[in-house]
């Protein structure tokens, strides 16, 4: 089955890291990456840009309504992805857990719907 790991942090803590402790998040990172593609887990997978780049798209009344930003203010941000292949959600979570934000953020382990 299919999980999407939604990898939310703090955008304001992680913009005061020191240059050295970010590219050591980068570095566990690919690490992370790497296990999972070597495992046949990884589907998909990316980081994103921040919140300040973010466009919020409605439709109201036949309009279309763009707005600069998110579409809610939050203590944590969405900051990633994972697409997963995965046998059971206590697999997923496994992989969820072992995540480097995991540490100082959170992730939402979420089944991707199939339909038939």
């Amino acid at each position: 089955m299919q999980y999407l790991l939604l990898i939310y942090r703090n955008e304001a803590q992680q913009s005061k890291m020191d240059p050295a402790d970010y590219q050591k998040l980068l570095a566990e990172y690919s690490a992370y990456t790497q296990s999972i593609v070597q495992s046949g887990n990884f589907k998909a997978g990316d980081g994103l840009q921040p919140t300040s780049t973010a466009t919020t798209v409605r439709v109201r009344d036949g309009k279309v309504l763009a707005t600069d930003g998110p579409f809610a203010e939050t203590r944590e941000q969405l900051g990633g992805y994972y697409l997963v292949e995965a046998r059971d959600l206590d697999a997923a979570i496994a992989m969820a857990a072992r995540i480097p934000g995991a540490r100082d953020g959170s992730i939402e382990v979420r089944p991707v719907m199939i339909y038939k």
